[in-house]
């Protein structure tokens, strides 16, 4: 492993075109949950000039499910609340397309209880959790200071204290390592819609008080490179300028690629999807491992079945930083917690309209919420891990 580096992580807005589609097709999933906490979904979205076309499987309330107008409006109110009133894609003008049909009566017998049999997997799959120490959020610097960025331009943005700037955005945060340990940044990269005529040093005149807000003060330097619009004008942006879809940001939306990732999305689907619950407790577990100050870095995989309730496999590793071995941290998480997807929806709380929150700016990272947002970041399992090494 090496302790000196340089390594650069990207985030884009709520307004970038697959971040739309996330959000959309993320509001319909707390819909349907909402009406029916056990609802099965599998929503795809996709944007682009003045046009959105919903598509996938369900299982709900059928007010609901056929309901095609009642649909089309939460998209609409989706992408209202991201800000879009632009001419090529307006919240009130797009047309919205419906094309939800009924799930898979093959796919519903796979997963659903039945006599003796629990809950099995929604799909087959591998899952990822990773933490580490380099943040108090335990997450990789460069992900977490490149949302960090793009969320306080986008707070900005909807308090109306910078006009100028508009939905569609994306940043890069590189990163330098010395000894193991983030230290300064030695390029930041911003390319952000705007609503007028305005040259790249005119952007950075409104961009940069957020960026050195959210990075550390003593990360930016003299040498630090900046590109801020480097390619000039950024005018026609969101799904008017690039089309979206659903899932396509899925680095953005996990590690920033500084740990592996299953390749499953997680926007669109309910959890007994393990693409998206199994994920939250790889990251759950591996997050409590960390905060109890069993190793300073952890990294966890999950692997699935298909109608099937238990994992196949359950693998640590600890990056030569662990207090204990990795064999014995895999058994103590089999103990510590139900990796079913049942054990895992009952033990973060996962049946509640919680996701259209998760659908920007990372789906980790985040403070957990009264509500139950973002449960699998809480530190609550820190005692039991203990106990059970």
């Amino acid at each position: 492993m090496r302790s000196s580096y340089i390594f650069t992580s990207e985030s884009v807005s709520e307004g970038h075109p697959d971040k739309v589609c996330d959000r959309i097709s993320d509001t319909i999933v707390d819909a349907f949950i909402s009406a029916m906490p056990e609802a099965r979904v599998a929503c795809e979205a996709l944007a682009t000039t003045n046009r959105v076309v919903i598509a996938g499987e369900v299982r709900g309330p059928a007010e609901l499910a056929e309901n095609q107008g009642r649909l089309a409006d939460l998209a609409r109110q989706a992408i209202r609340e991201i800000g879009y009133e632009q001419e090529g894609f307006h919240w009130r003008d797009c047309e919205v397309e419906v094309l939800l049909h009924p799930q898979s009566a093959d796919i519903a017998q796979g997963v659903d209880a039945a006599g003796n049999k629990d809950e099995g997997a929604g799909d087959q799959g591998i899952m990822f959790g990773y933490a580490c120490r380099e943040t108090p959020e335990l997450m990789p610097a460069p992900i977490y200071y490149a949302h960090k960025v793009l969320q306080l331009m986008a707070e900005a943005r909807h308090a109306g204290t910078a006009p100028e700037l508009q939905p569609d955005s994306k940043s890069q945060v590189t990163v330098e390592y010395r000894n193991g340990k983030p230290v300064r940044a030695p390029a930041i990269v911003v390319s952000t819609q705007h609503t007028n005529e305005m040259t790249s040093d005119e952007v950075r005149e409104v961009v940069e008080p957020y960026i050195r807000k959210a990075l550390p003060e003593e990360w930016i330097d003299d040498e630090t490179v900046w590109h801020i619009n480097p390619t000039g004008k950024f005018l026609i942006g969101g799904p008017d300028g690039d089309a979206g879809l659903t899932g396509r940001k899925i680095i953005v939306d996990t590690y920033g690629g500084a740990a592996p990732h299953g390749g499953g999305a997680f926007s669109g689907k309910d959890p007994t999807k393990v693409d998206r619950s199994a994920a939250y407790a790889a990251r759950y577990l591996a997050k409590n491992v960390v905060a109890a100050e069993i190793a300073e870095r952890c990294t966890i995989q999950l692997a699935y079945a298909i109608g099937v309730s238990e994992p196949l496999s359950v693998y640590v590793d600890l990056h030569g930083t662990g207090q204990v071995g990795e064999e014995e941290v895999e058994k103590a998480i089999r103990k510590s917690m139900s990796l079913s997807p049942r054990g895992i929806r009952e033990q973060l709380d996962l049946n509640k309209p919680i996701y259209a929150r998760t659908s920007s700016y990372g789906h980790f990272g985040r403070p957990p919420e009264a509500d139950g947002g973002f449960s699998w970041e809480r530190t609550d399992l820190v005692d039991r891990l203990k106990s059970e090494l």
